[in-house]
């Protein structure tokens, strides 16, 4: 965020759809923590981690979509395509295309541990 050279706030979303690496089928996907604020008229850049499935991403997507932002554009760090469940996932910008495979550090984790390495790195599970 110290490189955005635009005035801009961040707020955060919690949604919970996954326990211990594993997904939990049919359960869905819970909201734990909402934005702090109101959206609507502003442009939103949804900032993700790892975009797997899509099935959270898209749950959210329609949730802020339903808020009537200005925009709605998504950036991953991570994205694994070929998992895709959602066909139509509008992710916009993406840093890095990655296979199957668990990463830790740099706040990755795999059961709340290794997310203080300073780099990340393909783990070994």
């Amino acid at each position: 965020m110290r490189a955005v050279p635009i005035v801009h706030r961040v707020d955060f979303v919690e949604l919970a759809a996954y326990e211990g690496g594993q997904t939990e089928g049919h359960k869905g996907i819970r909201l734990l923590k909402d934005l702090d604020r109101d959206v609507a008229g502003q442009d939103i850049l949804l900032v993700e981690d790892v975009v797997d499935t899509g099935l959270t991403l898209n749950y959210l997507c329609k949730l802020l979509t339903l808020r009537k932002p200005a925009s709605l554009r998504v950036a991953t760090l991570l994205d694994r395509p070929y998992r895709r469940l959602v066909a139509d996932l509008p992710v916009d910008y993406v840093g890095f295309t990655v296979p199957d495979e668990f990463f830790v550090g740099y706040g990755f984790d795999i059961d709340e541990r290794w997310r203080n390495l300073p780099d990340l790195r393909l783990a070994k599970v």
